[in-house]
């Protein structure tokens, strides 16, 4: 009877050694995984330090008999914290928490920065985007980041223009070299009505009667205009050495009910609209005339890329300008990024850009680079969801994915014939040995 007992706890052994699960080893011990976006960041079970993420993830086993675990915390610094649920696992098995943790930014306050101008020789006369600012060197303080235009004159000289670049909170340095006429002249110019503006090759200069000196010899176009007058506009030869008299006789316009806008931007290079027709740029320095402008009240619209819109409402009268004078300012979205929006059917899925995890659906990106993007949805239970979508700077894209489920695929019969086949023989021997005498 002992050789009995024997012979079947041996049998009986090797049967529970071969059908899977017979055996308790490990069946009490499961694990939490945590995904994180970011790599270093502590994770906390219920309060408790578990350790580190490090390459997107941190396995921490847990005992599926003790206590289950309520929470989990990932932390990092400079980012913000995250805190949720969690599954405790069946043995053997691993539940899944996923973590997004953003960065903690803090934007940068924008300021003006100023332009230091020198010339050579110094005591040029200084115009700050066509306005007039000093004799050189001198500096020009709460300048907007941007781009201006900076025109140096001295008499005897040719003019001298450059744009300079401001950024926030930076001096920047302008120096205009100075190069000497080789021959020069003058032009007196006289005009009925006196009390006209004066423009030498479209650059402003007073109003007559004026007296135009150290100009370049050779030829320059002359205009003259005055309100309720039609522009007197002509070729004139400017002698080396000498001085030319100019009288221009200015006819008056006919009784009408029409005005002038004069349009000017800081920076220069800004589209106009007047009440949304397009009516051209603002030159870098000077205005855009707009002519024969019915009286009443109009719109007056800039654009410039890079740049905030500018909007404003002016009223015109009969035979008068009036100025429209726009300071732009910088746009706040920066032109390289855009903003990516993605849903899905059912939410809860796990986000991958490129195959880094982003967060959970419904979840929206700021700040993604331009240009084509592979963007994954995983859910357990559906098919993984993939596609290429495009990023456009300062607009945001979205993807929104219905996920398909996963059909379970049958689990085959013949998988149990094995430890069926050795219970039966185990049974026969059985049997079989207590036949014996």
């Amino acid at each position: 009877m002992r050789s009995l007992t024997a012979v079947a706890c041996i049998a009986l052994c090797l049967v529970l050694a071969i059908i899977p699960g017979a055996s308790g080893i490990g069946g009490d011990e499961g694990w939490i995984r945590v995904d994180c976006n970011v790599n270093g960041a502590s994770v906390y079970l219920d309060g408790e330090y578990k350790g580190e993420t490090a390459g997107g993830s941190l396995t921490i086993p847990v005992y599926t008999t003790g206590t289950p675990h309520q929470s989990v915390t990932v932390e990092k610094s400079g980012y913000t914290s995250y805190t949720g649920a969690v599954t405790m696992p069946a043995a053997d098995e691993t539940t899944t928490v996923y973590a997004t943790l953003n960065p903690i930014v803090t934007p940068t306050p924008v300021s003006y920065g100023s332009i230091s101008v020198s010339s050579q020789p110094s005591g040029a006369e200084i115009y700050f985007n066509g306005d007039y600012r000093g004799l050189a060197p001198l500096v020009i303080s709460d300048v907007w980041p941007g781009s201006y235009t900076i025109r140096a004159e001295k008499s005897g000289y040719q003019t001298y223009s450059t744009t300079a670049r401001v950024s926030s909170g930076i001096m920047t340095s302008v120096y205009c070299p100075l190069t000497k006429h080789e021959t020069s002249g003058a032009l007196y110019v006289l005009s009925t009505p006196s009390n006209s503006n004066v423009y030498l090759d479209s650059a402003y200069q007073g109003s007559t009667p004026i007296t135009l000196n150290n100009l370049a010899s050779g030829s320059h176009i002359l205009e003259i205009d005055h309100a309720g007058y039609y522009d007197w506009k002509s070729s004139v030869s400017v002698p080396a050495g000498g001085t030319r008299t100019v009288d221009a006789t200015l006819n008056p316009m006919p009784a009408s009910t029409t005005g002038w806008i004069y349009v000017s931007s800081s920076p220069g290079g800004a589209s106009v609209t007047l009440d949304g027709s397009p009516k051209g740029e603002t030159p870098s320095s000077g205005s855009l005339k707009l002519n024969n402008i019915a009286t009443g009240s109009h719109t007056v619209t800039l654009t410039r890329p890079g740049y905030q819109p500018y909007s404003a409402t002016t009223s015109v009268s009969p035979n008068t300008v009036t100025e429209v004078s726009a300071i732009l300012q910088p746009a706040t979205t920066p032109s390289g990024t855009g903003g990516l929006t993605v849903t899905s059917t059912p939410p809860g899925a796990n986000v991958f850009l490129d195959n880094t995890f982003m967060g959970i659906s419904p979840l929206t990106l700021s700040s993604v680079a331009t240009g084509d993007h592979v963007v994954s949805l995983r859910l357990d239970g559906y098919q993984e969801y993939s596609v290429t979508t495009p990023v456009n700077a300062g607009a945001v894209s979205t993807v929104s994915a219905a996920l398909t489920t996963i059909t379970p695929a049958p689990t085959p019969r013949s998988a149990m014939l094995p430890a069926a086949g050795l219970l039966a023989l185990f049974l026969v021997a059985l049997v079989v040995i207590r036949r014996k005498p």
